[in-house]
């Protein structure tokens, strides 16, 4: 008969169970103030209300009301709408952003195991009224899963990451009493149970094994070490989202409770039922915690990243003011001001050299290791080094507007967005507590019909064991970890990922579309050949050339005149100059008479240019363009002006074939000069002279042959391609609108970061798949076994205390794994991306 009503019952809990935890649940509706929807929401061991209705299109401001401590609810991710804010504990934050698209939208903790639901309904009007932002054609909304971007929030860069290190200061601390206590309570008792029950010890003293005693020393450890389990987990019961510590929380109470009905009523069970489990109860807690702190310890350096970049800021700045100069904090240097830079000094602000020169040391920024020079107009970027030489600059960009602040406020978006894989295993979390609850129900039914005598505690001890050993939390962070270290680890080395998409994808491509100009090239012409013939001499035929090239305003004048410039010769000045449009020009430069262009125009002026003919040949075969020169009538050489090609550009195009890549080069130029480029790069593929609005059709061509394409490119004629592209990389040289448009940013402009981006994809996305293969190999083996699936065959029942340490250690081992990413080095992930195409092919 027993057996019977315990069977029902736990068929009714179950189905009870399932409508409170996927039943209709009502939602939470934002009001209209001030032109905003507002709502509060209040954040203590879940979110309440965690689903929220709003409409489309109209500016939302949520209100977090924050009434605990600890990492779990530390932070606030709206995923498709890349938002990653920090929330104080004990304090509200307000987070605000428009939705842009209609749907369901998710959004959790830091941690993923919070979670909620943002309801966005249609809104005609608003949407309409608020469309979505445009750049150059790409809609820069769509790239950011339909928000925007998000102000800085008060306080500089990085807001909030003070705040957190300070809770995750205080939370170790917190948790290093709370481990203490539970470790120097339990050991006497669980020492004591141990050697009586198991070894059969006489000489244990006897009121260690009495049950008021022990009650005594463990109700410590429930109440107080246990609390912000207990707290969490029931919170997020009420909630109805169950997550690890309800589990934790259902199994211990479920342990102690009986416990203490033993202590309290023993008469009212039969002898073989009394026996408690207060060293259950207090190992369990202890272990949880102590895992839970190594936890927050080893988690602390997946963010590291972001904390060196936010650590690079200058504190103060000098600035120039009548004068003299004033050393102020760095938030008061406004744009326009002059500040002044000593030797071996960070730079405080983004700005343009006005006096002096000196070397800077960029690669905390951009990854490279080389100084860069500076001078009289050059940029330079806050936060980096000045070298030996001291400089004045005219501030640009100030606060949230330095690319300091962009590096971090991007870094933030991505460590905030979802990659695809994640989706998969989010779905899964979203069904597991409730499942463990339903299995830990069937186990406790399944024993007490069919267990050893006694099975009411068989029943118990295996059910509890089930609640104790499930670890979504593994599941949980196996893939948000990963791509906080992966995209920390890239914006160290000047590589910016926009989102974890992008970099989930990077790691699949098959072909890389590569812009010729500004991407493989400098961009800027330069002078690359002197050749000359009948005696001149080649400084003097360039001094010459250049000297009446100065008068010219065309690009390929201010080439010549510049590498004259550099070979430090002195240039005269030219008289009777004239342009022969499409031609050239003509003018008298140190009382000798020159002619300065094409073929035609020596022509058309009686001089022969056969004799230059054969060096003009070589040379635009080599993809450069001839400047032919005759000086007193007579051919004296020829020039050659070239976009070169930038030095690191051929290693990086063989190291993305090395990746298994095929390299496409796309260029408006025509089909010689193009293929010249090529042909030094060790490019075989060329699409040439390619207009500028066909670039993203030339990209669509290559993905209807069932390639998987990323476009890198600089200039505003690229970002409809990057937008097309599978991953868009903008070369950091480039201007605003490619950037915006692209998924992958190079901070520094070389081309060898396209090979690294790709196989840092290819070694974050390892990590990811080994985290998930521990965390869902841990909970396929670990449920079962605690079920008791062995018990008939090797009469094996697992202890909720060895639940407990598999718990923890599973937990661990992801935090670990992700961290191991965190320890090497890039060019050790280019080995590990070529294993994983591989595999992937």
């Amino acid at each position: 008969m027993a057996e019977v009503l315990v069977s029902g019952a736990g068929l009714v809990a179950i189905a009870v169970l399932a409508w409170f935890f996927f039943g209709p649940r009502k939602a939470g509706g934002a009001e209209l103030r001030d032109g905003h929807q507002e709502i509060e929401i209040m954040v203590k061991g879940g979110y309440s209300p965690n689903l929220i209705r709003v409409r489309q299109g109209v500016p939302l401001r949520l209100v977090f009301d924050r009434q605990e401590a600890g990492e779990c609810t530390a932070r606030v991710v709206f995923p498709d709408f890349g938002v990653n804010r920090a929330l104080a504990p004990f304090a509200s934050t307000t987070v605000e952003f428009t939705p842009r698209r209609s749907g369901e939208f998710g959004f959790a903790c830091g941690m993923n195991m919070v979670h909620g639901t943002l309801l966005v309904e249609p809104n005609g009007d608003a949407a309409a009224g608020n469309g979505a932002a445009k750049a150059g054609g790409v809609d820069t909304a769509d790239r950011n899963g339909g928000g925007e971007e998000q102000p800085a929030a008060a306080g500089g860069i990085g807001a909030g990451a003070d705040t957190e290190a300070a809770a995750r200061r205080e939370e170790i601390a917190d948790l290093t009493r709370r481990v203490a206590l539970g470790a120097v309570l339990t050991a006497p008792v669980l020492f004591a149970m141990m050697a009586s029950e198991v070894f059969g010890a006489s000489w244990v003293p006897g009121f260690l094994l009495d049950h008021w005693v022990q009650l005594a020393v463990i109700a410590p450890v429930m109440l107080y070490a246990g609390w912000p389990i207990h707290r969490s987990g029931w919170f997020s019961l009420v909630h109805r989202s169950p997550e690890m510590n309800s589990l934790i929380a259902v199994g211990t109470a479920a342990a102690f409770g009986y416990s203490l009905f033993v202590t309290l009523f023993p008469g009212l069970l039969p002898s073989d039922l009394r026996d408690v489990y207060y060293e259950t109860v207090g190992t369990i807690i202890t272990l949880i915690l102590l895992g839970r702190l190594l936890e927050v310890r080893a988690k602390a350096g997946t963010g590291e990243a972001i904390r060196k970049l936010i650590g690079l800021r200058a504190k103060t700045a000098r600035i120039v003011r009548g004068g003299r100069e004033q050393e102020v904090p760095v938030e008061q240097v406004k744009p326009g001001d002059i500040v002044a830079v000593r030797p071996g000094e960070k730079i405080p602000v983004d700005g343009e050299v006005v006096e002096g020169r000196s070397s800077v040391d960029e690669s905390m920024v951009t990854g490279e290791s080389l100084p860069v020079s500076k001078a009289s107009g050059d940029t330079v970027i806050g936060a980096t080094v000045n070298g030996t030489g001291a400089f004045r600059l005219r501030a640009t960009g100030v606060g949230s507007e330095t690319m300091l602040a962009q590096i971090v406020r991007l870094v933030e978006q991505a460590q905030g967005s979802k990659a695809p894989i994640q989706r998969v295993a989010d779905l899964i979390a979203g069904y597991f507590v409730p499942a463990v609850i339903f299995v830990a129900i069937a186990t406790f039914v399944v024993w007490f019909d069919f267990g050893p005598s006694p099975a009411l505690t068989f029943a118990l001890v295996s059910a509890v064991a089930v609640l104790i050993i499930a670890c979504p939390c593994a599941l949980g962070l196996a893939t948000p970890l990963s791509i906080m270290v992966g995209t920390g680890k890239g914006a160290q080395s000047g590589i910016l990922i926009r989102s974890a998409e992008a970099l989930e994808t990077a790691h699949r491509l098959d072909a890389v579309v590569l812009d010729k100009t500004g991407t493989i090239t400098r961009g800027e012409p330069a002078l690359t050949d002197v050749v000359a013939i009948d005696g001149f001499d080649r400084d003097e035929l360039l001094r010459l050339a250049a000297g009446a090239e100065r008068s010219s305003e065309h690009p390929l004048a201010e080439a010549v005149v510049a590498g004259a410039d550099a070979r430090g010769l002195s240039l005269p000045a030219a008289a009777e100059f004239d342009s022969v449009t499409g031609k050239g020009l003509r003018a008298t430069v140190a009382d000798r008479r020159l002619l300065v262009g094409t073929r035609r125009l020596l022509g058309d002026a009686g001089v022969d240019p056969g004799p230059l003919e054969a060096d003009a040949e070589r040379l635009e075969a080599e993809g450069k363009t001839a400047i032919l020169v005759a000086v007193d009538d007579r051919p004296a050489g020829v020039l050659a002006v070239a976009d070169t090609v930038k030095p690191g550009s051929a290693a990086a195009i063989a190291a993305l074939r090395r990746l298994g890549l095929e390299v496409v080069m796309i260029s408006g130029d025509n089909a010689r000069t193009a293929e010249a480029i090529a042909h030094q790069v060790g490019i075989e593929r060329v699409l040439a002279e390619v207009l500028p609005e066909d670039k993203a059709a030339e990209v669509r061509q290559l993905q209807s042959e069932g390639k998987r394409v990323s476009m890198v490119g600089d200039g505003i004629n690229d970002a409809p391609a990057l937008a097309q592209a599978d991953v868009g990389i903008a070369i950091g040289t480039g201007t605003d609108v490619a950037i915006e448009a692209a998924d992958i940013t190079l901070v520094s402009g070389e081309l060898r970061g396209v090979p690294l981006a790709l196989s840092l994809s290819g070694a974050t996305m390892r990590n990811i798949r080994q985290n998930l293969i521990f965390a869902f190999g841990y909970n396929t083996i670990g449920i079962p076994i605690a079920a008791g699936v062995l018990y008939p065959f090797l009469g094996l029942q697992l202890s909720p205390m060895i639940a407990a340490l598999a718990m923890a250690a599973s937990s661990l081992s992801v935090v670990g794994n992700s961290n191991r990413l965190r320890a090497r080095g890039l060019p050790e992930a280019t080995q590990d991306a070529v294993g994983v195409r591989t595999g992937d092919r």
